[in-house]
């Protein structure tokens, strides 16, 4: 009997070669990092011991914070932190005034159409603030592991549409990974 090793076009196929991925749920409220150990999956928890990532990022004019440092600060901060993004993706500015008339940012539309928010920083979209959760994530991953990793798969949502999607797809502010968003 022979075995078939799959790989994807252009890819080399090296049978047995350790090389390091994860899995990643980017969450609307809490997002997580697991990978395979050992023929097991294993969520992957901060040096804390926390498995969940809050799905918050605060900007401050000194600092980028991410996840539960980021979440302290929602009460007294809440036009710099950003909770719950990823309800943003791919919708209009328009559209989200309408669903959500009651967030606390300043948004503004850009050339597309697509909402900016204005932070202590300056603008950043829907999918910037994404990539914050993201990349705080794969760092977790990367120091549990003890090196890079080669590849990740992002789950999102059932619900999502096609143009929430497709923004996700684009990687803007993403580490150089090789993404699959399923």
């Amino acid at each position: 009997m022979a075995l078939l090793q799959i790989s994807e076009p252009g890819m080399s196929s090296m049978p047995h070669q350790h090389r390091l991925a994860a899995g990643i749920d980017l969450g609307t409220t809490n997002s997580l990092i697991a990978t395979v150990r050992s023929g097991k999956a294993e969520t992957l928890p901060d040096p804390a011991g926390y498995e969940l990532l809050p799905s918050i990022v605060s900007y401050q004019p000194t600092a980028i914070t991410v996840g539960k440092q980021a979440q302290a600060k929602v009460e007294q901060d809440p036009a710099n932190t950003i909770i719950s993004a990823k309800r943003l993706l791919g919708r209009s500015l328009a559209e989200i005034q309408q669903r959500y008339p009651n967030l606390p940012y300043q948004l503004t539309a850009s050339k597309n159409g697509l909402p900016l928010i204005q932070t202590a920083i300056g603008q950043v979209d829907p999918i910037q603030v994404s990539s914050e959760i993201l990349k705080s994530l794969v760092q977790r991953a990367e120091e549990t592991l003890n090196g890079r990793l080669e590849g990740v798969v992002i789950t999102v949502p059932a619900y999502f549409d096609d143009a929430q999607g497709q923004e996700l797809k684009m990687r803007r502010g993403w580490p150089d990974y090789r993404y699959y968003v399923y």
